[in-house]
């Protein structure tokens, strides 16, 4: 007898045939297309591992959007880097390798000033203006909140912060125009354009302690090659000055460059060993001090973001019983990195080597014990610290009392 076909169960049979014919070009067609592709990778040449050949090949080769093949290698390095578990290592397209080697000669393009946020006003706050600026020739001074920038007079307190100071960066020969309120409860507005130019970054900044004018206070913002010259100038100006006793601020300090901090510790430190780096075929180089110090009674004042070769500093000086640290454990970085330029332009740092002070151990992970830990008051402690008084600065406090009573014991 024959069997009828219902309308329904006809459809779905086409429709199977149809799907089983579609599935079976796509995976025949997907099969042709791998191999074609994995044979152009073959052609183009291999990376060194296969499964990123074939993937770079598809993305070249069947992807039907765009993309930029220089971007995707940075992420591609950026990988790379993370994969490694080097955290301190980094990878420069060529305008950061610029900025870079600018940054470690102690060169920068601006106004000539340091900043920080001011929360109150929502505003950038001027801590700083460098000498021999074009900041300084306009008039600029410390205590001026930046609140409008640029021609347009966009406000700081709008666009945000770091949107603000990006705006007020910029090259040589540019001109940065911004205002700024002034005087008693910054009820004056005064209006800039100040012309960018090539200048010396001020790393080191020093004057005499409001509690005891026999103390003077060096502020090291980090090491680079032009922190030497800086500091020497400041140590023999505050002597000028009165100062028989130093106190070297290396609070927020990231570090910086070997030779700068090598040749700072000389400066200070009597013959002897000043660090040796141990690279990992475990070979050594060793930078020494020669016969020549400084000899006045210091204190160094750190904290948790104390880093690297400020930690070096730190511990160098502890070593000796050159000074008294005073503050809170530094943070923990006792390897070093090397800056090498890529061929194709940029450049790269990686770790190379660890690093150890004159007579203590590797302190990597560990950090700086101070010989007097000392918090931050409360009320000290949510206020930047730029703008602390000596008086409400509790760290400051106990290096001034700790360097009047080793000068009463001696």
């Amino acid at each position: 007898m024959e069997k009828k076909v219902s309308l329904r169960n006809a459809v779905f049979c086409v429709l199977l045939v149809a799907l089983v014919v579609f599935m079976t070009t796509f995976i025949g067609m997907a099969g042709w297309m791998k191999s074609q592709v994995y044979e152009e990778a073959k052609e183009a040449g291999s990376t060194g591992y296969p499964e990123l050949d074939e993937v770079i090949s598809y993305f070249d080769n069947l992807y039907v959007g765009e993309f930029d093949k220089d971007e995707i290698y940075k992420y591609l390095i950026a990988g790379y880097i993370a994969g490694t578990g080097d955290k301190y290592a980094q990878y420069y397209d060529d305008e950061g390798f610029a900025e870079l080697h600018q940054d470690l000669n102690g060169e920068m393009q601006g106004i000539g000033v340091s900043v920080i946020y001011n929360a109150d006003y929502k505003a950038i706050e001027i801590i700083d203006v460098f000498n021999d600026s074009p900041a300084m020739a306009a008039g600029v001074e410390v205590g001026d909140l930046i609140v409008f920038v640029g021609a347009d007079r966009e406000s700081v307190a709008e666009m945000g912060y770091d949107a603000a100071l990006k705006k007020l960066q910029g090259t040589a020969g540019t001109t940065a125009d911004f205002v700024v309120l002034r005087g008693d409860d910054y009820g004056t507005e005064i209006e800039f354009s100040v012309e960018r130019d090539s200048i010396k970054e001020q790393t080191v900044s020093s004057r005499i302690c409001s509690l005891d004018a026999t103390v003077g206070i060096i502020k090291i913002s980090s090491f680079d090659s032009a922190t030497v010259g800086q500091f020497k100038d400041a140590v023999e100006s505050l002597k000028e000055d009165g100062a028989e006793k130093l106190i070297f601020d290396v609070r927020n300090n990231p570090g910086g460059e070997l030779n700068s901090i090598c040749s700072i510790l000389d400066y200070l430190l009597p013959e002897g060993p000043i660090m040796k780096a141990v690279d990992k075929n475990g070979e050594e180089e060793a930078r020494t001090s020669d016969a020549s110090e400084l000899d006045m009674p210091m204190a160094v004042l750190t904290n948790s973001n104390t880093a690297s070769a400020a930690e070096l500093f730190s511990c160098a000086l502890k070593d000796y019983e050159k000074a008294v640290l005073v503050g809170t454990v530094t943070y923990g970085k006792g390897c070093m990195q090397t800056i090498f330029p890529l061929s194709t332009g940029g450049g790269l740092s990686i770790t190379t080597a660890m690093y150890y002070p004159p007579f203590s151990d590797n302190y990597d992970g560990v950090g700086v014990t101070p010989n007097i830990e000392v918090e931050l008051s409360g009320d000290a402690a949510s206020k930047s610290l730029y703008k602390l008084t000596d008086e409400e600065d509790t760290q400051l406090c106990a290096a001034v009392k700790a360097l009047s009573e080793n000068a009463a014991s001696d």
